[in-house]
């Protein structure tokens, strides 16, 4: 999926953690699939159709916690 890159801000769209915010920590372009992290969301591989881009972009790590990322997004 075009666009899509190590920060993005996305929202799962398929699986039990749809419409939840998650967080691109790695992207390869070559498979399309993406390792995500979010607030509520546990760190797992993605596969990018599943993802719908916000366009929100954060400074993120590939070691970054869930609850550093909930600070990021201001999530409670």
């Amino acid at each position: 999926m075009a666009g899509l890159e190590d920060g993005m801000v996305c929202i799962k769209t398929h699986g039990k953690e749809a419409g939840r915010k998650a967080v691109i920590i790695d992207f390869d372009k070559k498979t399309g699939i993406a390792t995500i992290i979010g607030p509520h969301v546990k760190k797992r591989k993605c596969n990018t159709n599943h993802l719908l881009p916000t366009g929100q972009k954060v400074k993120v790590k590939k070691t970054s916690t869930q609850k550093e990322l909930a600070e990021l997004l201001k999530v409670k």
